[in-house]
C-alpha cells in the first residue's frame, strides 16, 4: 500500500519524499496519522495562511521569517545589468531576517522532519530560500536543508505557483520551471515519488476513469462518446434542482449564491464565528458571519475525521433543519440526514520544550 511505503520512507530513512495523489486519495489523513505516530521531531508548514490552518501548521514565511519577494540563490554576476523592478532577496539579504529568538533557533536546530503541505503552490526559489535558511540556522552549510528530511505533500494538478512575468524573466536564468521540484537544492537529491491512487470519495469506476483521463489530458474516443451522451446544449436547470455552476471569478460565484439564497422563502439564520487569540483574517477558512436557510445547498470544507466518514471536503448537501448549535444536512446521494456541529480551526505555533528537547504545538488562536 502506497501510504505504508511512504510512512516507512519517512520514519526509517532520511530520504526526501514527495507524496501525491488526486483529491480524495487520503493525503490529509496520511499527514494526520504520520504526525501522531512518527518518532521524528516534525513541523508542518504551507505556502499560504489558509493551507497552513487546514494542515494544522504554520506558513513558510512565518516559520523562517522570510521576507516577501523572489529569491536568487546566487546574486553574483547573474543580476548585473538586469533591470529589476520587483522586490527580491539573496542569501545576503535573507541572513538579516534569520536573527531568531533563542527558543525558535534551537527548535529548528532540533528539527528532523519538515512537512510542506499543498506543495503545488511552492515556488522553486522559495524552496531554495528554505534550503539556505536551514543550512544557516543549523550551521550545516554543506548538507542540503541542513540535514533535515523533507516530506512534500500535494497535487501538481491543483493550484500552481504564482509568478509575475517580470519575475520569471530574471528567474529563468536560474530555474527550468517555477515548480518546487526544479529547486537547485533538489537537483542532486530528488525526492522519492509516491502516489496514492485509491479514491475514497467515489466508487463509480467509469466516472473515475473519465475524470482521470480529463485530469491528464488523455481523453479517449470512448470518453468523448460518453460525454456527448450527457451533453444538452439548451439545458437550463430549474431553480430547485441544485446544480453546481462553475465560474471564472469568485465574485460571480458569490453573486449566484447570494441570489439563490435570497430566493428561498425560509427564515435566515446567522452563525457568527468565534475568533480567539491570534487568527489573521486572511486565514479565515470561511466567512466570519455565515447565513443559512433551510433548503440552501451547502458544501463541506472539512473531512469527517471520525470513523463514520459521513462527509468530506467538497461534498454537497442541503440544509434540512437548523437549531442553535446543530444543523441537520440532507445528503441526497445517500438519502440520509446527518447532524453537524461547530468545527474548530486552530492557529498553531511551534515551540521547543526546553526540558525534553521536543517540538511542541501551542494553540495561538482559533476560529469556531
Amino acid at each position: 500500500m502506497a501510504a505504508e511505503i511512504a510512512a516507512k520512507f519517512v520514519n526509517y530513512t532520511s530520504k526526501h519524499v514527495f507524496l501525491t495523489g488526486k483529491a480524495g486519495t487520503g493525503k490529509t489523513t496520511f499527514l494526520r496519522k504520520l504526525i501522531q505516530l512518527t518518532h521524528k521531531k516534525a513541523m508542518i508548514c504551507a505556502p499560504t495562511g489558509i493551507a497552513a490552518i487546514n494542515a494544522a501548521g504554520v506558513t513558510i514565511h512565518s516559520l523562517f521569517q522570510l521576507p516577501f519577494g523572489a529569491f536568487f540563490p546566487d546574486a553574483a554576476g547573474a543580476l548585473i545589468n538586469q533591470n529589476i523592478t520587483f522586490n527580491f532577496n539573496t542569501p545576503r539579504t535573507i541572513v538579516k531576517h534569520l536573527n531568531m529568538q533563542g527558543n525558535k533557533r534551537r527548535m529548528i536546530q532540533e528539527l528532523e522532519l519538515l512537512v510542506i503541505d499543498e506543495v503545488s503552490m511552492l515556488r522553486a526559489d522559495m524552496l531554495d530560500a528554505i534550503d539556505f535558511s536551514l543550512r544557516y540556522i543549523r550551521r550545516n552549510r554543506n548538507v542540503p536543508f541542513g540535514g533535515v528530511q523533507l516530506l512534500f505533500i500535494g497535487d501538481l494538478h491543483q493550484l500552481p505557483p504564482v509568478v509575475k512575468n517580470d519575475e520569471w524573466r530574471v528567474m529563468a536564468g536560474f530555474y527550468k520551471s517555477i515548480y518546487f521540484f526544479d529547486a537547485l537544492a533538489l537537483q542532486n537529491n530528488p525526492p522519492v515519488y509516491i502516489e496514492l491512487d485509491k479514491i475514497y470519495r467515489q466508487d463509480d469506476a467509469v466516472f473515475i476513469d473519465l475524470l482521470n483521463n480529463l485530469r491528464n489530458n488523455k481523453i479517449t474516443p470512448e470518453d468523448t462518446i460518453l460525454l456527448k451522451q450527457h451533453f444538452k446544449q439548451d439545458f437550463k436547470p430549474s431553480t430547485d434542482e441544485n446544480y453546481i455552476t462553475l465560474t471564472t471569478h469568485n465574485n460571480k460565484a458569490d453573486a449566484i449564491n447570494r441570489e439563490r439564497l435570497t430566493r428561498l422563502k425560509t427564515k435566515s439564520y446567522f452563525f457568527d464565528a468565534k475568533v480567539t487569540g491570534e487568527f489573521n483574517e486572511y486565514a479565515y477558512p470561511n466567512e466570519k458571519s455565515l447565513e443559512l436557510k433551510v433548503g440552501a445547498q451547502v458544501m463541506f470544507i472539512k473531512n469527517d475525521m471520525t470513523a463514520e466518514k459521513r462527509y468530506y471536503n467538497g461534498k454537497i448537501g442541503v440544509v434540512h433543519h437548523i437549531q442553535k448549535d446543530v444543523i441537520e444536512i440532507e445528503l441526497p446521494e445517500e438519502r440520509t440526514v446527518i447532524s453537524v456541529s461547530p468545527y474548530t480551526w486552530e492557529n498553531v505555533k511551534y515551540k521547543l520544550n526546553e526540558a525534553t528537547n521536543e517540538i511542541a504545538e501551542n494553540v495561538a488562536g482559533s476560529f469556531v
